[in-house]
């Protein structure tokens, strides 16, 4: 089990300046334990992504932190007050996967009335412009394209100073361009001392724009660092080559050592391993002779992968 709740800067700040915490938090469904005695903070100008397999807890998570779920026991605070509180007080902005839109308004109606709702407001104009949906101001909200209902609700949770923002799968739907425009946001946001949280599937927008990654698994903080901390905790290396040889050559591979998993996909051998230096002498001690030998680190996604695999098999043992 990979396990960082002490690894970064950020969670080693007195917690009365976290922007959220998080207090052996509980909750269940029935016979399902969602969120599992949760503890954990976020503190301001942080880029937090949580990220967990499907039944991690990541919706419950953002539902209990948004006030819209009671925990069964543990506290939850946000700005030291209640979740409910702080978003009345309009510190709070949210995009939320499930959140519906009112179909029969056009983009700017429903924008216009987000900002007339928020305590500190931006001007209308500023937050069209900010989300990429100036263009389709005047569009009726049901004939907008997934990407463009994304970039509507991202608008939404903006609409306001808010000091903490929240994004549940933001960038569903997007091409590519207006996800690396969504993300520079979002980096401005941040830099202006802003937390942002967001749950996300693309691992590879967790490793390029978090930096703190959360890791959830059954409800319970598995791993909490840096992208880089935690891909270099995750106890594997990835070893990559072209082989040329025999089919005996490619079953004696499966006696190499300190593997983790092997991947034989034409003459294209990946290998994960717990120690790449004893794995390729190894190699070369079976007198297999590879071409165009890679050696590298995890990626956060293959990272993620290892560490949820390790603690299933823990459980399961």
């Amino acid at each position: 089990m990979v396990h960082m709740t002490t690894t970064t800067t950020a969670t080693t700040k007195a917690t009365d300046s976290a922007v959220v915490g998080f207090d052996r938090v509980t909750k269940a469904y029935g016979d399902v334990l969602a969120v599992d005695g949760l503890t954990l903070a976020l503190y301001p100008g942080e880029t937090v992504a949580l990220l967990g397999p499907n039944g991690a807890g990541k919706s419950t998570t953002l539902d209990l932190l948004l006030g819209l779920k009671n925990a069964d026991s543990g506290t939850v605070g946000v700005f030291g007050t209640s979740p409910r509180e702080a978003i009345v007080a309009g510190r709070v902005g949210a995009m939320l996967q499930s959140g519906g839109l009112m179909d029969d308004v056009t983009v700017a109606e429903l924008v216009r009335l987000a900002c007339d709702l928020h305590p500190r407001p931006y001007p209308v104009s500023d937050v069209l412009a900010r989300s990429g949906i100036t263009q389709i101001a005047d569009r009726r909200v049901h004939k907008l394209s997934g990407g463009q209902a994304q970039r509507v609700r991202f608008a939404l949770a903006t609409a306001g100073d808010s000091d903490l923002i929240v994004l549940d799968e933001p960038t569903t739907g997007m091409d590519v361009s207006a996800r690396q425009a969504f993300w520079a946001t979002m980096r401005e946001q941040a830099d202006q001392g802003r937390t942002v949280l967001f749950a996300t599937h693309y691992l590879e927008e967790a490793d390029a724009i978090a930096d703190r990654v959360l890791v959830l698994h059954r409800g319970r903080l598995l791993a909490d660092g840096t992208a880089a901390e935690i891909k270099a905790r995750a106890g594997a290396r990835r070893i990559s080559f072209d082989l040329h040889g025999s089919p005996a050559d490619e079953a004696r591979l499966h006696t190499l050592p300190c593997l983790t998993t092997i991947d034989v996909s034409g003459r294209t051998v990946r290998i994960q391993s717990t120690d790449a230096d004893a794995t390729v002498h190894a190699l070369y001690g079976l007198g297999v002779y590879p071409r165009n030998l890679e050696v590298g680190g995890l990626g956060l996604e293959q990272a993620f992968v290892a560490i949820t695999a390790a603690e299933e098999a823990k459980q399961q043992s």
